[in-house]
């Protein structure tokens, strides 16, 4: 019996007015079908929050064995980590990992939470918590078990698995603040799209705001890459405050200023102290290795990828799955010397 709460390819086609081959051929090869058409059949699909089904039999035992995950970007090694203890936990229970990026992109990710849905994902990872209500939407209307990873907090009506970013940020302003740091700068990732790195910067700002005698020369956002961190740490040293540590919302942005203060001549930690976040393994091969903020990174991709599978093969008389929150912890390394 069909589920009569999920639109299929004939309610769509009523309220385009086409057939179900129009659509089919819509959806399959777009390009075959005029643009007026296309557009009235894509609109009548995001009205109805249609998604194509994903194979007969996948259909028929309602499970397909895979799960997605949309991470932010492929690029940033952050993700790798937790990525990786995430797939092993899935492969512990025959369950397959797709993987898509969405660049930091709200409507990217949403794209690719459908498209994996399409084929048939079982259930979602998602980075992070803040998302347009478009997104929320279409994952409770369509019941999408999902798990959210690399953030906490209040108020969040999806599972987490992750840490408190301003928190973990905070503690590690408040860390540089006690070694004697009285002038403070950030280089932080964008905060369009990245909630993360947004409650990361706030979390500074908080240190700073409980300590009248710190002050906090500039705040620098940039992409996650060595020379955007090398051109941030330029725009900070052109404004001649003088900051005597620069705390990097990750372990990128810190190295790329610190290659950058080595190339001005400046020594890292004597002329200017350097901090970062998350603890991937290119924080202990730089020299001198960097003062930074771990993240617990394989233990939540393990603890995500159970609190998934509980979400998606329920366990009778088992307790629903509960979010979990993860701690952090700073890493003295040689970055950071005291004033």
């Amino acid at each position: 019996m069909r589920d009569t709460n999920r639109p299929n390819l004939e309610d769509v086609a009523v309220l385009a007015g086409v057939s179900t081959a129009s659509i089919s051929r819509c959806i399959n090869n777009p390009k075959k079908v005029a643009e007026p058409t296309r557009l009235r059949i894509q609109k009548a699909i995001d009205s109805l929050g249609y998604m194509p089904h994903f194979g007969g039999r996948a259909l028929a035992i309602n499970r397909t064995n895979t799960v997605g995950a949309i991470i932010p970007s492929m690029e940033n090694a952050v993700f790798a980590s937790g990525l990786q203890a995430f797939q092993e936990t899935l492969n512990d229970s025959k369950v397959t990992l797709l993987v898509g990026s969405s660049n930091y992109n709200a409507s990217q990710e949403y794209d690719q939470i459908r498209s994996l849905l399409s084929q048939g994902a079982d259930g979602l990872l998602l980075i992070g918590k803040d998302r347009p209500k478009k997104t929320l939407d279409f994952l409770e209307k369509h019941s999408v078990p999902h798990v959210l990873a690399w953030c906490f907090g209040k108020n969040i009506s999806s599972p987490v698995v992750g840490f408190d970013n301003q928190k973990a940020a905070q503690k590690i302003a408040n860390h540089v603040i006690a070694l004697g740091h009285r002038k403070l700068a950030i280089i932080a990732g964008l905060r369009e799209g990245n909630d993360r790195a947004n409650e990361r910067i706030i979390g500074i700002e908080d240190a700073q705001k409980t300590n009248p005698n710190v002050e906090l020369v500039a705040i620098e956002e940039c992409k996650y890459s060595f020379e955007e961190a090398s051109a941030a740490l330029d725009r900070i040293l052109a404004l001649n405050k003088n900051p005597t540590a620069i705390i990097c919302s990750s372990d990128v942005l810190a190295v790329g200023a610190m290659l950058r203060a080595k190339e001005l001549g400046l020594s890292v930690p004597n002329d200017i102290s350097i901090t970062g976040f998350d603890d991937i393994n290119l924080a202990r091969v730089v020299t001198p290795s960097l003062t930074t903020v771990r993240v617990p990174q394989q233990e939540m991709g393990r603890k995500a990828a159970e609190v998934l599978l509980d979400l998606i093969n329920p366990n009778l008389g088992k307790t629903a799955a509960q979010s979990v929150e993860l701690t952090t912890t700073i890493i003295n390394r040689g970055t950071l010397a005291s004033r």
